[in-house]
């Protein structure tokens, strides 16, 4: 555990997360005294529940709808191309 000036803090090197190398969180004052393993494992616990960071879950649902539509647009264009094949 690292003690600041007037805060205690942990600091996680693993988080088990592919967008975090590390996490730093700074405790309450009245858990300060809890036992480091305890306080390991609620952050652990804590850092498992994240999810995908908004912006890049953004970006991969613009990059799906991007593609769903260029599929639609390509299967249109190809259904119309047919259709003035045939008369």
């Amino acid at each position: 555990m690292i003690k600041g000036i007037s805060h205690s803090m942990i600091e996680l090197n693993e988080t088990g997360s592919e967008y975090y190398e590390r996490a730093i969180l700074i405790i309450k004052p009245e858990y300060a005294s809890v036992q480091r393993t305890v306080l390991e494992d609620e952050a652990r616990k804590m850092l498992s529940e994240l999810d995908v960071p908004s912006a890049i879950r953004c970006r991969r649902n613009r990059l799906k709808h991007i593609i769903l539509c260029t599929v639609c647009a390509a299967a249109g264009l190809l259904a119309g191309m047919s259709a003035s094949l045939l008369h």
